[in-house]
């Protein structure tokens, strides 16, 4: 049976406001969370990108869930940095970190002032970032020339157990690839019919009998025009794929690209209701598909009210047998 964990968006909440959540959802009844890592976030009517690592170390000490993150090494992290990172919220609490590996998007990553590579530069990069953390999660000392370059590094603080690491896919083909490298994956809601592709395209791309986790995007509220006003508010820039997500550099770019999207364009990407009944249906058809766990993000920045009913009459409703 999946777990349905709670997802913390950096994007849209300060950080100690998003502290205060991530502990009202674990009291609430959410056996799990993961949360965002961005230096950005997608438009200024979001108005926060805090530090996601130093707020896990918070989350972490403050609550009893496990944890993941989706971070991009390579070009804002350097992957010895990365791995320390990880391996540090590892020692400290065991069993309870994953982090899933992207190949980045534009809006967090030019900061540093590089060139931002093609999708497929990005890709061979993340690969060599994931072989320099295994190496140093492995306690070698690693020296390495490639995309990324790396000096003699080793960690010198190890946990028991290195974090997995996930891939973060959203088409079939990432996932594909992703199934040859990754400890599992991770993927966001959208149609069946494709999400059912990007989980068969992991499977055969290597991926069999590893977790695959979902995170899913609604918007609930006590009637359908507040929730659907919320969605399309919050999360009209995030119905971008491929080549408009991965390049745009700014949250005023990302609002001028979403000027056309219309409320009802948002339902393709959230999952939009003021109805609870409806709202259990839908994560549990997604849950049927096999995933692990599910992340529910609910994308208004008031989260006290979602939290509050979901613990009550979602969550009970889909711990149910079927």
């Amino acid at each position: 049976m999946a777990r349905f964990g709670f997802h913390a968006s950096h994007e849209q909440l300060a950080p100690s406001a998003l502290l205060e959540a991530v502990r009202q959802a674990e009291e609430a009844g959410f056996a799990a969370a993961m949360c965002s890592d961005h230096f950005a976030p997608w438009s200024n009517a979001q108005g926060h990108s805090g530090y996601a690592w130093s707020w896990l170390g918070a989350a972490l000490a403050r609550t009893g869930l496990p944890f993941g993150v989706v971070s991009a090494p390579g070009q804002r992290y350097h992957p010895a940095v990365a791995a320390q990172k990880a391996a540090t919220l590892c020692e400290m609490f065991p069993g309870r970190f994953w982090m899933a590996l992207g190949s980045g998007e534009a809006l967090n990553e030019h900061i540093t002032g590089d060139r931002w590579p093609p999708k497929e530069e990005r890709n061979a990069r993340l690969l060599e970032c994931v072989e320099v953390m295994r190496a140093l999660f492995a306690g070698e000392c690693v020296t390495h020339d490639g995309l990324v370059t790396v000096d003699r590094a080793r960690l010198y603080t190890l946990p028991e157990s290195p974090p997995p690491l996930v891939g973060a896919a959203v088409s079939a083909e990432t996932a594909r690839w992703a199934g040859s490298w990754a400890d599992g994956l991770i993927t966001v809601n959208q149609d069946v019919p494709r999400l059912r592709r990007v989980i068969e395209a992991f499977r055969e791309g290597g991926g069999e009998g590893k977790p695959i986790y979902l995170q899913v995007h609604l918007s609930w509220a006590e009637d359908d025009e507040t929730a659907l006003r919320i969605a399309h508010e919050q999360w009209r820039t995030g119905l971008f794929g491929g080549d408009v997500a991965w390049n745009l550099e700014t949250p005023d770019a990302f609002e001028q690209a979403a000027t056309s999207v219309r409320p009802e364009d948002v339902r393709k990407s959230v999952l939009v209701s003021a109805d609870l009944e409806r709202q259990a249906g839908w994560l549990a058809e997604l849950a049927g598909l096999g995933f692990d766990a599910l992340y529910l993000h609910h994308v208004g920045q008031e989260q006290r009210p979602f939290i509050d009913a979901f613990g009550e009459k979602v969550l009970p409703q889909l711990a149910e047998p079927s």
